[in-house]
């Protein structure tokens, strides 16, 4: 993916015009930092993204666990954009062939990924600065208004999200609505987890961390291209997407014929979407994540109907970010609601209907 590279001025001009007046300045770098009890998060406006969440180790030790860069004017001409810890919109994820009708109409769109549409295309809401509109010492609020057509999709839409820090826990709150007319609409926290903060002198990748899935037990088949075809698959206990028996290292099956193309054509690991039981209790851990070496673990809970789990497989380690880490081997976990398209009815929304997503990371230690 590449898009128009803008100059520095241009980039903090337009930052400074995406914050609400009479509201605090960011830090030198353009951060806006809130914390809470065992936890601290920094975020810009660009895309409303999270750049630094800094949890303790086992040991007490202070990591900052997702990916981002030092120098925060290089996400927005950033070449590969990765979408680091941003909101993509208005739909997130794949839609084939680049085309859907909805009511009588069909709508052509930009194909960014091969011959299908991914996260709406190049001019997705990952790629502008949102409004900052409120913040406090512990949560912070980015809004955003995507006009109709603007990714060739009908309907104007009006988008906010608010990140809030409790103790050891981060939230997460979207909602969205489209005032005049029916759109899709399926929003994501495209965060990317290292829970090693990449400090392992063993190994800069994630093949060790163990994840515990014990509410799915259902998986979405994809084809080469890694667009789901609308089968939903069951997979036996102890194959490679068997999470649910029991907590397994991400690279438990790296020796299975299975491994080899699994999430696509030349992609060895997950780029899958895992589906969450119709009967979960509310309130359930439906995702644990946790590192030996570091002792961290990272329980979500969520509202949605299940996440992606993307290992980076196509990552080659040369693009900057922090100083404190490193490039290989990362490890994503996006939550999708609803992530098929075939489920139209659940990503349909019109005049009078709020879409609502609610996830939520604990972290603690082993």
């Amino acid at each position: 993916m590449r898009f128009q590279i803008l100059t520095l001025g241009a980039i903090a001009a337009v930052a400074t015009a995406a914050v609400t007046s009479k509201l605090p300045k960011p830090d030198k770098d353009g951060r806006y930092t809130i914390s809470a009890p065992g936890i601290r998060a920094k975020f810009i406006p660009y895309a409303a993204t999270l750049t630094n969440l800094f949890v303790k180790d086992k040991n007490g030790i202070e990591r900052d666990v997702v990916l981002g860069y030092d120098n925060t004017t290089y996400y927005p001409v950033d070449p590969g954009h990765p979408v680091y810890n941003a909101i993509p919109g208005r739909y997130a994820n794949r839609i084939g062939n680049g085309t859907f009708t909805l009511d009588g109409v069909t709508y052509h769109l930009e194909k960014n990924d091969g011959a299908n549409t991914l996260h709406s295309g190049t001019n997705n809401w990952s790629y502008h600065f949102w409004n900052l509109t409120a913040l406090t010492k512990n949560s912070i609020t980015f809004s955003y208004h995507d006009a109709a057509f603007a990714e060739g999709m009908p309907g104007r839409v009006d988008a906010s999200v608010t990140y809030t820090l409790t103790a050891n826990t981060w939230h997460i709150s979207m909602s969205a609505e489209s005032p005049d007319v029916r759109t899709p609409i399926m929003l994501t926290d495209h965060t990317y987890f290292n829970l090693d903060a990449f400090a392992n002198p063993a190994t800069d990748l994630i093949w060790n961390h163990t994840l515990h899935l014990p509410y799915s037990h259902r998986n979405l088949e994809a084809d080469s291209g890694a667009l789901p075809t609308g089968t939903i698959l069951e997979p036996e206990e102890k194959s490679i997407d068997d999470f649910y028996s029991a907590p397994h290292q991400l690279g438990f099956a790296s020796g299975n014929a299975d491994w080899v193309d699994h999430c696509g054509g030349g992609c060895h690991g997950y780029n899958g979407q895992f589906l969450f039981d119709d009967d979960v209790p509310k309130g359930a851990v439906v995702a644990e994540l946790s590192s030996e070496w570091t002792g961290i673990k990272a329980q979500l809970r969520t509202n949605q109907a299940g996440l992606v789990i993307y290992t980076c497989n196509w990552s080659d380690g040369t693009a900057p970010i922090k100083s404190t880490q490193g490039l290989k081997g990362r490890k994503a976990v996006v939550n999708g609601d609803g992530p098929e398209w075939d489920r139209l009815d659940k990503q349909i929304f019109g005049p009078g209907q709020e879409y609502k997503w609610e996830s939520s990371w604990t972290f603690g230690t082993l």
